[in-house]
């Protein structure tokens, strides 16, 4: 792990491992909470480091064992931290994504038990673009949704997701509250066949400040092409992950 003793400064330890604001009105283990938070989305603590003693970290920001156990409990119940009996706590290195199964956002994070939620960007309606006309095998001029939101997990930036859909699948923007494929399945529209190819990049520094990440930082890219039960193509969404949090994983047979 870092030298926690650095002097302060950008990426620096000790502007996260310091005493706590007294008058801050939110509770002590909630600004350790997020002072350790800090320190892995800034790569102070990178994946698989270990946190300093429960002890070390009592005193660097000035609080009892007791409160700093809270926080770290309460980051490894957001599955941000694990720990690991005898040897201590440790920054969770990715989260795995299963490839080959077509699930939402909102459904994975509640199968993990977390709370899903969006930060909108934008919501509006079209008509297709060349891109969109030619990957949904849409006419010129047909009717498009189109979505594009922060995803987050337990607060956290998960992914940011753009989204495509026909126009003729939901009633409008407004009928997407929380997960995207809910309002579909409402309308008989929810893919049940995907097509997804992932891609390696580097995040820009737009892509990069909406994921708590830095310009330049290695992304991943899943493009998805979804088809309804009567097999058009409906959907068209584009998602990016920070590269140093998600694995995507498949499970593969032996086709005779």
């Amino acid at each position: 792990m870092s030298d926690i003793t650095n002097e302060p400064g950008a990426g620096s330890p000790a502007k996260h491992f310091s005493k706590l604001d007294p008058l801050s009105q939110q509770p002590l283990y909630r600004q350790v909470q997020s002072r350790l938070r800090d320190a892995i989305n800034d790569r102070t603590l990178k994946p698989n480091d270990a946190l300093p003693p429960e002890r070390e970290l009592a005193v660097l920001f000035g609080v009892s064992r007791i409160t700093v156990r809270k926080a770290i409990e309460a980051l490894v119940n957001e599955e941000v931290l694990d720990t690991q009996q005898g040897s201590g706590t440790f920054v969770r290195a990715k989260v795995e994504k299963n490839f080959a199964k077509l699930n939402s956002f909102s459904e994975e994070m509640k199968a993990r038990g977390q709370k899903a939620t969006s930060v909108w960007l934008t919501r509006s309606a079209g008509t297709v673009s060349p891109e969109e006309a030619m990957t949904l095998r849409a006419s010129p001029g047909t009717e498009v949704l189109r979505f594009s939101r922060v995803r987050l997990a337990n607060g956290n930036p998960m992914s940011l997701e753009n989204a495509t859909v026909l126009g003729s699948c939901l009633p409008g923007v407004d009928a997407v509250e929380h997960s995207l494929y809910a309002a579909l399945d409402k309308t008989g529209n929810r893919p049940v066949r995907a097509l997804q190819r992932l891609s390696a990049l580097l995040l820009n520094a737009e892509q990069a400040e909406l994921l708590g990440a830095r310009d330049g930082d290695a992304g991943l890219l899943v493009e998805r092409v979804g088809f309804n039960a009567a097999g058009a193509a409906i959907e068209f969404s584009q998602s990016f992950y920070r590269g140093d949090t998600y694995d995507f994983v498949a499970e593969l047979s032996l086709v005779e």
